[in-house]
């Protein structure tokens, strides 16, 4: 698992369960990727792994590898669209630097954040089904708790809400998804959300880049008067 240096800390880096790259938990998903390696041999076609440091403050948790993005470059959210908002509003709020050039040997960094899918294979029509979101989840629930566990959670879109809920066996009626949704947890995180930042919600108006940036900037703000989880979650 490629993770960026942690500035805050001379601890080691926390080291997570990763799927392996041959990952066959999933039949549909396994029979997908093995069809993708065929079509495009050259792309990534493998469960893709988390990106930015082990003990980041925030944690943003998608939906699931794009076919053309994370899927052909082997990192979260780069080379699609979603991306492309995605990225711009971390960097503008001190969660990145360097410049975002959509390629994983880009140089471009996370910083006190760390990105990971619900589910880490590319799901055919990018819908996984719920039961594969219930087998990746073992995947999940490291990212999302321990001792390095993140102070903020945020989600994009109602599959990661709830897959992030069930990683930290909440109950989903009490912290019910909305854009800009806000839930302080009784682990002591918290919670935000927000429509994912795909090109059809981009495009239906859904989400603009300025809403989006609202969420974050708030963050931002948050995590500026909280220190980091100094207890298992």
């Amino acid at each position: 698992m490629t993770t960026t240096e942690n500035t805050t800390t001379t601890r080691p880096e926390p080291t997570r369960p990763a799927p392996d790259p041959d990952c066959g938990l999933c039949p549909r998903l396994c029979a997908f990727r093995q069809g993708n390696r065929q079509a495009e041999p050259d792309w990534f076609n493998a469960p893709v792994p988390s990106f930015g440091p082990g003990r980041a403050r925030l944690a943003v948790v998608g939906l699931a590898p794009g076919m053309r993005g994370a899927n052909r470059t082997g990192r979260p959210f780069t080379g699609d669209f979603a991306g492309a908002v995605l990225y711009p509003a971390l960097w503008r709020h001190g969660f990145a630097r360097g410049s975002y050039g959509a390629d994983p040997g880009d140089g471009f960094e996370l910083v006190d954040c760390r990105i990971c899918n619900a589910v880490r294979c590319v799901p055919p029509e990018n819908r996984p089904r719920p039961a594969e979101a219930a087998t990746c989840r073992q995947f999940l629930v490291p990212e999302l708790t321990g001792l390095d566990a993140p102070r903020a959670i945020l989600v994009l879109g109602r599959i990661a809400h709830e897959s992030a809920l069930r990683a930290l066996r909440l109950p989903q009626r009490g912290y019910p998804f909305a854009h800009g949704g806000w839930h302080q947890l009784p682990t002591g995180q918290l919670l935000a959300s927000s429509f994912h930042t795909s090109r059809y919600n981009v495009n239906t108006g859904r989400l603009t880049e300025a809403m989006f940036d609202l969420v974050v900037a708030r963050l931002a703000a948050e995590l500026a008067e909280r220190p980091p989880l100094s207890r298992a979650v």
